[in-house]
């Protein structure tokens, strides 16, 4: 199948990659001259794809992506397909999908899982859109997938995938702050020879066992005690969604609330389990770390 997709970074790059090696065209294009990209303009995008277009947008939530969805609005004909596999907030896509209806250009929401392990691993799908256009674009879907039945879900209308996304992070969150804080009481105590090996033995036969568990034992073994690990966390965004759902519709959300404000207060103070959520989220998804006596703040990504 032939793919235009927009944003070529740590995952659309991958994105690309993974979809080639299983057989697609993909017509690439980025900001970035410096970049893999095969057009140099959204206009060259357009005229490289065959008709229905599908469009698959991977830049930054917000701004970033608002512009480049109404440019294509601009340069895409009815009856072609814009894909915002970001991270972007679901009120969004509702709203694009509204003013693309107008065009006859079909919109569907992806939230993505997998960082920067997705080429080799696989990357989880959350899909939003209707099921006609969602079948169009199944074919990308199935490739982009891991491997086996799960890893892929069609969540609803337009707005669910990227929902079921900021549920995802929202939980995310929660487990990851659940293992930072038993990993700092375990290194306050004397009794505790080595927390890291502990967090290791849990990786197989516990119930807690999980990727992140398996990532963070990475990290301990690339940095022993991760000394070199600045105890800041930034948050994405999505963590806040949630809680704003979640008020918006009266569910208590206690740990996932907590989690975020735990990573307020680590741009405060210094912590062990904050070393921990910053270790992790370099693991799963690159995002940039401050070093021990770094007084820079890391970018949200």
């Amino acid at each position: 199948m032939q793919l235009g997709l927009i944003g070529l970074g740590k995952m659309g790059g991958n994105m690309a990659e993974r979809l080639r090696r299983d057989g697609h065209e993909v017509v690439g294009y980025d900001r970035n001259p410096a970049s893999d990209r095969n057009v140099d303009s959204l206009e060259a995008l357009a005229g490289a794809l065959s008709a229905p277009r599908v469009v698959w947008v991977m830049v930054p939530s917000g701004e970033p992506t608002r512009a480049t969805v109404a440019s294509l609005g601009e340069v895409l004909e009815a009856g072609d397909i814009i894909i915002d596999g970001g991270n972007s907030r679901y009120t969004d896509d509702q709203a694009h999908a509204a003013e693309l209806s107008g065009k006859g250009i079909r919109y569907l929401d992806v939230g993505v899982s997998g960082g920067v392990w997705g080429l080799t691993e696989g990357y989880a799908l959350m899909v939003g859109g209707d099921a006609d256009t969602v079948a169009v674009a199944q074919p990308i879907f199935d490739s982009l997938k891991p491997a086996g039945e799960g890893g892929f879900v069609h969540a609803g209308a337009v707005g669910a995938g990227h929902f079921t996304k900021m549920v995802h992070n929202g939980i995310e969150y929660g487990i990851m702050q659940a293992y930072g804080e038993g990993y700092e009481l375990m290194k306050a105590v004397d009794l505790v020879a080595d927390p890291d090996a502990v967090m290791a033995s849990w990786a197989e036969g516990t119930v807690i066992r999980s990727w992140l568990l398996d990532l963070l034992i990475l990290a301990t073994k690339a940095d022993p005690g991760l000394a070199q690990v600045r105890p800041y966390a930034q948050d994405s965004g999505e963590g806040r969604w949630t809680i704003e759902a979640a008020i918006e519709n009266a569910v208590p959300l206690p740990v996932i609330t907590a989690a975020l404000f735990a990573r307020f207060a680590s741009r405060q103070t210094d912590s062990a389990a904050m070393k921990v959520v910053a270790a992790l989220r370099n693991q799963f998804g690159g995002h940039a770390m401050g070093q021990e006596g770094s007084s820079a703040p890391v970018p949200v990504s």
